[in-house]
């Protein structure tokens, strides 16, 4: 059972309280309670089974799914719970803890179930809808039918042969039901894709959601999980079972999302419940029918409002209308094939159009003899069709095929002329097509997008000449590269949603180019220009995995053309990032950048050195080597100052002073931090950066940590908070995570644990969302810190240890050290002095030979800690000395207050009062802010001892 409950029990009440698990509310007697997300999932999980002792374990992995959380956080939210809900006070009780086994809720549960339009998600942006026809024939009870099957058992399959109008039906089951998720509807055409694997990365990409590994399929249920959507997932048949299973997680993991799929053939799962959609009626052939019987038939009916609104004008009397008939009954009642045919009649004629189509459909049987009679009808409709059209109509269609689901007419009006045809007899040629209702139209933003039906589209493919071949797919391969040039730089300042959605649908034609480019009849050189022209996009709209793919495929074909050419600096730039952000690692992603690198200083552009800079500068300090990242900040600074950029400024600052931070020159940091702080909002275009991120916004978290370092707690904690807080209004999740990796730092550190707690958990869920896996577990590693505050010692170690062997496994290392001083610590507090100073020595080594020198004060005074344990006095007092001087040399007050407190400390055992006080004092006095917090006032109080 999920937490979000079952969708039919979607309305409890108990006592004065009324609880809507679709819309995620809670109210006492009319009024919403203020309820955290987590304590309202608890409420859930327990009120679904009323009675029942409910284990801790279980509410854990049902309140927190695929996440690592102790028992202290359940605590903290169940705590919260009971006080919200005003359990024990005048007698009221709903929460019975049972000693040693969970929880249970005891009171009185009535149920039942709301209009569903009252629990639709508020937030969901996307209302990716095609229109609906004005006016929908014999299909009005099939809509019904649909909306009700789909609100009882949330996911059918709209089931039936092509062309029989199951896009049509879904689509207008869509806005029937659209009022009922306010909106949150959103519409998904497989059509478009060939690949399994970008299934589940189509709908979390139109979603707006990153794509940064593999398998996206974790980040797109954790988005779905509490969500009341609704999916149309359209054309099913080709990746029936990539579908199949995407289709099964969500209906398992998210019990609030409904989905409605189109396909040729059933998904065969379990939670399906199977929709057949048959062609519309048709009258049979009986003389005894009258006119107004024959017309009452779906098929006829729609023949004929499809004929009148071409144009044609009918006056039928009762051969008329057998006549109409028998041209319903050739067709099989299939809505596209009536209403090509019906187009026809106002050009030849009810009875001409007749014996035309029976003189076509005759030669069509000849065809294959084991298809489907309503393909072979199909087939024979659209051979007709296409034997209406002009010379000129007919090429135009059989081009227009190259292009894979949207495409605009400049796009069409550039791949299609040539030396045979012009531009202007292309665009004559289009008009007549959408006239002809041979090829669709909408409106998406500002621009008219045309697009093929899929069977038309799979038609004209069939129909292509060798004559329409030459050049074709190079001129749209060709044309997508120089669009992707065009428009690359637009990509980083697009939001989710609707303003990606016309970027996103043209991608598309780039992966169709590039199967092409590098298949058997393709052109290697074209391909290569493409994917060095996507690669930067790919990663800027999180699909590493493409990136990746494309990238590794170009460099494979890579000839003396291409050899050192900027072509294959992208290349090599767009593999070496993507493989550091999916699998990690250091050789791969070394050689590549470094490659890149090599060939962008021969070419001596600044932007393109800074391209490349800028990600070796991050992966260095993902693989922990903070003095060779110092390296590359440098150089990315030193160029950055020369370009006329302000956003390529603000992120050479941030980068240098992100590494001076770690390299423990603080004072020089600040300068850098601050500078990019300042800097102005990026350009609405700049080619500075392959990830679309700006410097002002990631180094206010790194600013915050620098400040708390030098002794301004206050200053620190401001900072932290507003960086949080612009970064939100952001929607960049790295940004985001950066922000509350800097934040979640200074609250621990100022020992701030509701604000550590509370913003861990949306460390958690945001990176969870977005695969960014590696802030995850640093994460845990910070709850794992907190378990030992709260005494539970043993799972905050055992949190730790995994953390930090998931990181070192990852090669995520900028967070590592923190984490090693947070498990030393527990070790102490568990008695295991031995492994504690073996861990702190090597830590000691490793940030000496790494260069994250800001901790190695912090180091060695909590190896002095270890050693007075041990009875090393003496040693123990020559470390915090070396750890005050260091502290003192970088300019590290909160390091060397923390110190001297230990050191005073040390001396008062020792009856050295004086020295104690003349050590201690100083360093207070240092201090004219976060007088409140836990470490100023432990010194404040050893000083008023003495």
């Amino acid at each position: 059972m999920n937490s979000v409950g079952n969708a039919k029990a979607d309305n409890l009440s108990f006592g004065p309280f009324h609880l809507s698990i679709g819309r995620r509310l809670l109210a006492r007697d009319g009024v919403p309670v203020d309820l955290g997300a987590r304590a309202f999932d608890l409420l859930v999980a327990l009120t679904l089974a009323p009675n029942v002792v409910v284990s801790k374990q279980d509410l854990i992995s049902r309140v927190w799914p695929d996440v690592i959380v102790d028992e202290g956080s359940l605590r903290f939210h169940m705590t919260g719970l009971r006080k919200a809900l005003g359990d024990g006070r005048d007698g009221a009780r709903y929460i019975t803890t049972v000693a040693g086994r969970g929880y249970c809720f005891v009171a009185a549960i009535s149920r039942s179930i709301p209009p569903l339009q009252d629990g639709a998600a508020s937030d969901f942006r996307h209302a990716l809808l095609p229109g609906r026809l004005d006016r929908m024939v014999g299909r009005e009870q099939d809509i019904l039918t649909l909306s009700e099957k789909l609100m009882t058992s949330r996911m059918v399959t709209i089931v039936g042969v092509g062309g029989v109008g199951k896009t049509t039906v879904a689509t207008a089951v869509a806005h029937h039901l659209s009022p009922s998720f306010s909106g949150a509807v959103l519409f998904a055409d497989y059509g478009m894709l060939s690949d399994p694997g970008l299934v589940p990365a189509g709908i979390a990409s139109m979603l707006g959601l990153s794509v940064g590994s593999n398998d996206v399929r974790p980040s797109l249920i954790a988005y779905l999980r509490d969500k009341q959507i609704m999916m149309v997932l359209d054309t099913c048949e080709h990746l029936i079972d990539a579908i199949a299973d995407l289709v099964t997680t969500i209906i398992e993991a998210a019990p609030n999302v409904f989905l409605l799929a189109t396909s040729r053939e059933a998904l065969r799962i379990e939670a399906e419940s199977v929709f057949r959609l048959d062609s519309l009626a048709c009258p049979p052939d009986d003389p005894e029918l009258s006119t107004e019987e024959i017309l009452a038939y779906p098929a006829t009916k729609l023949f004929v409002e499809r004929a009148a609104a071409s144009g044609a004008t009918l006056e039928l009397d009762d051969q008329d209308a057998r006549v109409v008939a028998s041209i319903c009954r050739k067709l099989d009642g299939m809505a596209l094939a009536l209403e090509l045919a019906a187009r026809r009649v106002e050009s030849y004629g009810l009875h001409q159009t007749a014996r035309l189509l029976d003189q076509h459909l005759t030669l069509g049987w000849a065809g294959s003899r084991t298809a489907p009679p309503r393909q072979k009808t199909l087939q024979a409709t659209l051979d007709w069709s296409f034997g209406l059209l002009t010379d000129v109509e007919r090429t135009v269609l059989r081009r227009l095929a190259v292009f894979v689901g949207d495409f605009t007419l400049d796009a069409a009006l550039e791949v299609l002329s040539g030396s045979d045809i012009a531009s202007s007899t292309v665009f004559d040629a289009i008009d007549n097509l959408v006239a002809k209702s041979l090829l669709a139209t909408h409106p998406l933003g500002a621009t008219m997008r045309y697009r093929l039906l899929d069977t038309t589209r799979a038609y004209a493919l069939q129909c292509q000449t060798v004559e329409d071949r030459v050049g074709l797919n190079a001129r749209h391969a060709t044309y997508y590269q120089r669009w992707l040039e065009q428009f690359g730089p637009d990509w980083p300042t697009l939001s989710t949603g609707p303003e990606r959605l016309p970027y996103f649908v043209s991608i598309n034609n780039v992966r169709a180019a590039l199967e092409w480019a590098f298949g058997e009849q393709g052109d290697v050189a074209v391909g290569i220009r493409l994917a060095a022209a996507a690669v930067s996009v790919f990663q800027v709209m999180s699909l590493f995995p493409e990136c990746q793919r494309w990238s590794q495929r170009a460099l494979l074909e890579l000839n003396g053309e291409f050899k050192r050419s900027a072509e294959e600096m992208h290349l090599q730039a767009g593999y070496g990032i993507s493989q550091m952000y999916m699998q990690g690692g250091r050789e791969t992603p070394q050689i590549a950048l470094s490659r890149a690198l090599s060939i962008a200083e021969e070419r001596g552009n600044g932007i393109d050195q800074l391209r490349i800079l800028g990600p070796l500068h991050m992966f260095n300090m993902r693989v922990g080597d903070f003095n060779a990242a110092l390296e590359y900040a440098r150089r990315c600074s030193s160029i950055a100052s020369t370009v006329d950029d302000p956003a390529t400024v603000g992120l050479g600052h941030f980068f240098l002073g992100n590494s001076l931070h770690f390299t423990g020159d603080l004072g020089n940091a600040r300068i850098e931090l601050e500078a990019a702080t300042r800097s102005d909002p990026q350009p609405s275009r700049t080619p500075a950066s392959y990830v679309g991120f700006e410097g002002k916004h990631l180094a206010g978290g790194i600013l915050a940590r620098n400040l708390w370092l030098q002794g301004f707690p206050d200053q620190a904690d401001m900072r932290a908070r507003k960086t949080i807080s612009d970064a939100a209004k952001l929607d960049h999740s790295l940004t985001l995570c950066i922000a509350l990796l800097g934040g979640i730092a200074v609250f621990l550190w100022r020992d701030d644990v509701p604000s550590a707690e509370e913003h861990i958990e949306w460390l958690v869920s945001r990176a969870g969302l977005s695969s960014l896996s590696p802030y995850v577990s640093v994460a845990r590693g910070f709850e794992g810190e907190l378990a030992i505050r709260r005494g539970d010692v043993k799972l905050g170690i055992d949190t730790l240890r995994r953390c930090i062997e998931k990181l070192h496994a990852s090669t995520y290392e900028v967070f590592t050290t923190m984490l090693e001083l947070s498990l030393v610590k527990g070790l102490v507090v568990n008695g295991d002095y031995g492994e504690g100073l073996s861990r702190i020595n090597k830590t000691i080594e490793l940030v000496e030979r790494n260069g994250d020198l800001c901790y190695w004060p912090e180091l060695r005074r909590v190896k002095a800690g270890l050693l007075q344990l041990m009875k090393s006095s003496d040693e123990a007092e020559r470390c915090l000395v070396l750890s005050i001087n260091k502290s003192t040399e970088m300019g590290a007050n909160a390091w060397k207050l923390r110190a001297a407190t230990d050191l005073a400390a040390l001396c008062i055992a020792d009856d050295r009062l004086r020295d104690a006080r003349l050590l201690l004092l100083p360093v207070i006095e240092q201090f004219d802010e976060g007088l409140d917090t836990a470490d100023v006032i432990a010194a404040n109080a050893l000083l008023g001892e003495m």
